[in-house]
């Protein structure tokens, strides 16, 4: 009989995708679109480098309701809301794709350093707009989503929320240091004031998170729930964003906190999804790095549960816990799975980075996995994606020759202000909503939803669950994407 390590990898590669249908040419085209697609989701007054031109200024007035300046930031998905806690989770994974992977970025490192600029703004902005306060959300959820308005026309109530001492919110906040610490390393070298502003910022609102502990969900009840409830709660965000804030000044006092407070905060947990909401997944990889580059013993468990959550995710292993549909892809759940394929490609591949650099192994019971494995794990993953499919399809929106075109997006689907420059309205809008004919404007990069448990996906504007794309389903492409592009 073959030993396990070897069943594992014949399972992993007897697999028809595991022959490339991609060259590194068409990585490079994807890191490329994945980024642009995060100028369609810009908010704000656009800078004379915008390239999707058929955005323009929006939202220009955001938080004028409050007395602050609360422009800019992105839309999360295809509405027209700033939520502050998936926009933070996606700056914290923007920041991680370059620091991990900006050395193979090559020409796109400057845009996507714009990208995460854009995001890493406007949280400066919601965490030192008002001492003691962080904003957390721009828009009613409610009355936006009963429109279907290009951003530039928008009219809905543009109402603010925040957290406070006396309405917590340690996720929001945390998430949102987490996200301010990991581009303080990105600007470290190229802008140390600026790095120096965003790391001192996500010191302070680490500790306001700490100090006045609690749930934003509580705290805002429906202005967020269901939309953006924190199901898991803040403990996973608290010790997340003291790893980040450890990572980018080295101070010992939150190695201290770590050690102290991690078994109860999800250290010992094994969890197996890693996404907007739920951090332990991603908080053990990133811990693990401590463990395998300097042998901080205190850090070993975090390899061992990142051992556990990757094992989870490789067919075959004694501990796969993970669902794959007939045609390859991680499902998780029916709702935008690809968020799910996105983060777990990109811990599988920044795992194996960890491990390739210090001669690690990953142990699955009798099982060895080797740095390799995840790579090829990942691989099939971003290559079903980009077109390595039952369907024959990319989901990504402008690569290849058949994607999505009807998706479930605003501002991709009513004409522009170019070439519309008539308002139109939020109820005349839904005649575009419900039309048959393709978007009109090209979010180029977009990664939608995904397909079903069956490998199926409809291309229909109306399935939100599978057409509509997400700040947080590309920023993790991004790195994955600059990977593979180099190899």
């Amino acid at each position: 009989m073959a030993p396990p390590t070897l069943l594992i990898l014949l399972l992993l590669t007897s697999s028809s995708f595991a022959n490339s249908a991609f060259t590194s040419d068409h990585y490079s085209d994807a890191l490329t679109k994945s980024i642009l697609f995060f100028e369609g989701q810009r908010s704000g007054r656009l800078p004379a480098t915008q390239r999707l031109k058929w955005r323009a200024d929006s939202a220009l007035h955001d938080g004028s309701s409050a007395n602050v300046d609360l422009a800019g930031g992105y839309y999360d998905a295809g509405d027209n809301m700033k939520f502050g806690l998936p926009m933070a989770f996606t700056t914290t994974m923007l920041a991680w794709s370059i620091i991990e992977f900006g050395g193979f970025m090559q020409s796109e490192l400057g845009n996507a350093k714009a990208a995460l600029r854009w995001g890493s703004d406007y949280l400066l902005k919601a965490a030192t707009a008002t001492p003691g306060t962080l904003y957390v959300q721009v828009g009613e959820a409610n009355s936006d989503h009963q429109c279907w308005e290009r951003p530039e026309d928008m009219d809905t109530s543009r109402g603010v929320y925040k957290v406070s001492a006396q309405n917590p919110g340690s996720d929001v906040a945390a998430e949102t240091a987490a996200a301010l610490a990991a581009a303080s390393i990105v600007f470290q070298d190229s802008e140390p004031s600026y790095s120096q502003k965003l790391l001192q910022t996500a010191m302070n609102v680490f500790k306001f998170a700490d100090h006045y502990r609690g749930s934003y969900s509580d705290s805002l009840h429906n202005a967020v729930c269901p939309f953006y409830c924190s199901y898991s709660g803040f403990n996973d965000e608290l010790l997340w964003g003291a790893a980040w804030i450890h990572r980018a000044s080295q101070d010992t006092s939150y190695m201290t906190y770590i050690q102290s407070n991690g078994h109860l905060m999800g250290s010992e947990d094994d969890d197996f999804s890693f996404s907007w909401d739920d951090k332990r997944a991603g908080t053990k990889v990133l811990l693990s790095k401590s463990f395998l580059e300097n042998k901080i013993e205190e850090f070993q468990s975090y390899k061992q549960h990142s051992d556990n959550y990757i094992c989870s995710l490789i067919p075959g292993s004694q501990n796969s816990q993970a669902q794959y549909t007939r045609g390859g892809l991680f499902y998780k759940q029916e709702g935008s799975n690809l968020q799910y394929v996105t983060t777990s490609s990109f811990l599988l591949l920044t795992y194996a980075k960890y491990l390739d650099s210090n001669g690690g192994r990953a142990s699955c019971g009798a099982s060895t996995i080797t740095s390799e494995m995840l790579i090829v794990q990942a691989k099939k993953q971003i290559d079903y994606i980009l077109g390595d499919n039952p369907m024959k399809m990319s989901y990504m929106v402008g690569f290849g020759d058949r994607y999505p075109t009807h998706l479930h997006h605003r501002g991709s689907s009513v004409p522009s202000v170019r070439d519309h420059p008539d308002r139109i309205s939020c109820d005349a809008g839904h005649r575009y909503f419900n039309s048959g004919s393709p978007n009109p404007n090209i979010l180029v990069g977009a990664i939608v939803g995904g397909p079903d448990r069956n490998d199926n996906y409809a291309d229909d504007r109306s399935n939100y669950i599978q057409s509509e794309p997400a700040t947080y389903i590309n920023a993790p492409f991004v790195g994955a994407a600059a990977f593979f592009s180099a190899h």
